[in-house]
């Protein structure tokens, strides 16, 4: 009896999460086509589009890139998959301004995987580190990614599985969101499905 009642328990915990997500208006940032919506860097040579997936490659001078948002955005939710690809990936997705940024890939600092852990400009480094992703993290196949950006909180799932809460002092209330291409870094990564649905 007691077990009928917590996977009954369980269902509708599960409708109400999936009642929330389907009522939220979810935009899509890329179309899968070509960069619309987004301020393409002059004499662009980082960011390309093929069969439904936005590549980011380092120029010959690595000289890297963040591809912005047209769009500003205050209380926000971006979810999107994303897959290392060559070289050292240091990559991440930019909350707002170019201070605020959720880390793909290797730290140029630390030297090792510090995805999902917010990267702080101001303070130049990491003031906490996302819990448990050497067990999420697929280095070889696509991950998902969602990060809320809710005032100074930012919550952030990978692969499903919460693992980071931080509230930011720095943050700042509106801005563009960005994808980064790393300077002095031979690296690709690849980005798709990115959805972003804004938070009232």
């Amino acid at each position: 009896m007691k077990l009928k009642i917590s996977l009954i328990m369980l269902f509708c915990v599960a409708l109400t999460v999936n009642a929330q997500n389907s009522d939220r208006n979810w935009q899509k940032l890329f179309n899968g086509i070509d960069l619309s919506g987004w301020e393409v860097p002059e004499n662009n040579q980082w960011w390309t589009v093929h069969n439904g997936v936005l590549k980011g490659s380092n120029d010959g001078e690595l000289k890297g890139s963040i591809l912005w948002t047209k769009k500003d955005y205050k209380n926000f939710i971006i979810q999107l998959d994303f897959k290392y690809g060559e070289g050292i990936v240091d990559s991440g997705v930019f909350l707002r301004s170019v201070n605020e940024q959720i880390q793909l890939g290797i730290s140029g600092k630390y030297k090792r995987d510090m995805t999902c852990s917010p990267y702080i400009g101001s303070k130049s480094d990491y003031p906490v580190e996302a819990k448990g992703i050497k067990e999420l993290l697929k280095t070889k196949d696509w991950n998902s990614l969602k990060i809320r950006a809710n005032g100074s909180v930012y919550t952030v799932w990978l692969n499903g599985e919460n693992v980071l809460n931080y509230d930011s002092d720095t943050a700042i209330e509106k801005g563009p969101i960005g994808l980064q291409v790393h300077p002095n870094k031979e690296m690709t990564i690849e980005f798709r499905n990115i959805l972003c649905a804004e938070l009232h």
